[in-house]
């Protein structure tokens, strides 16, 4: 098994990376992972395949979130989102100018779910569905700003 690395860091830059890092399933992982970075502005970091085309693990970055992508594997029960009959999750993250973004993704062949707008909260944002089903909000909002403590 070989590891395929994408875009390294610059010299003495250690990463940051959140606390949280979601793991997709999806049924074609490796048309997955360039279509994210095409499409939305992921960074591939690393991707980890086995023979037959699937994929193992991977490691895609956007600022500090990451996410990991693989092929589906049924021993865990982990099937892509063309298999179930909806989802129960959306990934938020958080972009600095939503206008732009929107227009990436749009031009991409993203499925837009919710059209770009001005939140009630102040945030401005869109969502949309990827070509597996998975879906996405990208706008300019960060929680914790309402938080006390």
């Amino acid at each position: 098994m070989t590891h395929e690395k994408g875009e390294p860091r610059a010299k003495g830059v250690s990463a940051r990376v959140g606390d949280g890092y979601p793991s997709l399933t999806y049924a074609d992982a490796p048309g997955a992972i360039d279509w994210l970075c095409r499409a939305f502005g992921f960074t591939k970091r690393l991707v980890v395949p086995e023979e037959g085309g699937r994929i193992v693990h991977s490691e895609l970055s956007f600022g500090e979130a990451v996410v990991m992508v693989s092929s589906p594997k049924p021993d865990q029960k982990r099937v892509a989102p063309g298999d179930l009959p909806g989802t129960s999750q959306a990934l938020s993250l958080h972009v600095a100018d939503p206008d732009a973004h929107y227009a990436r993704a749009k031009a991409a062949g993203a499925v837009i779910m919710r059209e770009l707008r001005d939140e009630e909260y102040g945030a401005r944002g869109y969502e949309a569905r990827d070509p597996e089903g998975h879906i996405w909000y990208f706008g300019n909002y960060r929680p914790g700003g309402y938080w006390t403590t």
